[in-house]
């Protein structure tokens, strides 16, 4: 198995596994409460509830519709590509789900949902897609206008929270602000879990035998310094290399 291949469907299954996880947040948690959710997603939901005979992955499929094109004359055709079959994975998962997790309490229910969604967005962010989205839009107006990602989110859900007082209470909507913030939270957490980066210093009689390994079997990059033991006198090898807490 080649490479780009390998790679391909490993790519697919971390938009497959986090889209699903996403979607059922959305559908099981967040859906039977009436929560918000942010970005297009919760564009989605504010119209399912107000067209109920519409499912939300439906919405979710139309609203991004003019995204994807803009994207595809915008962005990476890889991005948009892995981007389509995201939101077309996560559409169908929104729209097949059934609600699931009975919760009485709405705070818990909007903390599970945040949650539950930021994992799932913490996976498959990880890849070289999405689940398309405002954050087709954010990367857009960030390539062409230099505005920052984080920031054009912010303004797209402050002005979908807004729109949200028209229809429902405050409560609601605050309940849904603390959904959105829980989401953000959790998905930076998945993402620097898996993305933190540790210096590693080894000290070994083998030390070239170890430098072989790292570079030949885990794929980094190795530099040797030259050490001295404080007690013994002895010089040796230092080995120094940068990996990531999976390999570590």
């Amino acid at each position: 198995m080649t490479r780009p291949f390998y790679s391909a469907l490993w790519n697919l299954f971390l938009i497959t596994c986090g889209g699903f996880v996403f979607s059922y947040g959305v559908k099981a948690v967040a859906a039977p409460h009436q929560f918000i959710a942010g970005g297009v997603t919760g564009l989605a939901l504010l119209l399912h509830y107000l067209v109920d005979a519409v499912g939300p992955g439906t919405w979710y499929f139309l609203l991004n519709i003019p995204l994807m094109l803009l994207g595809w004359f915008g962005l990476s055709r890889r991005f948009i590509l892995y981007t389509l079959y995201g939101m077309a994975a996560a559409s169908f998962f929104m729209d097949v789900i059934e609600p699931a997790a009975h919760l009485n309490d709405p705070l818990l229910a909007a903390i599970l949902a945040g949650a539950v969604m930021g994992a799932g967005a913490g996976m498959f962010l990880r890849s070289l897609g999405s689940i398309g989205g405002s954050d087709v839009l954010a990367i857009y107006l960030n390539r062409r206008f230099n505005l920052r990602i984080g920031q054009c989110n912010f303004l797209f859900n402050i002005a979908l929270f807004a729109v949200c007082l028209h229809f429902y209470d405050i409560h609601r909507v605050l309940y849904s602000a603390v959904l959105a913030f829980v989401t953000s939270v959790t998905a930076e957490y998945f993402l620097s879990m898996f993305n933190q980066r540790k210096a590693v210093f080894i000290i070994s009689d083998k030390a070239d035998h170890i430098a072989c390994a790292i570079t030949k079997k885990l794929g980094r990059g190795a530099t040797f310094l030259n050490g001295t033991g404080a007690y013994t006198g002895r010089e040796r090898k230092v080995i120094l290399t940068v990996t990531n807490n999976i390999q570590l």
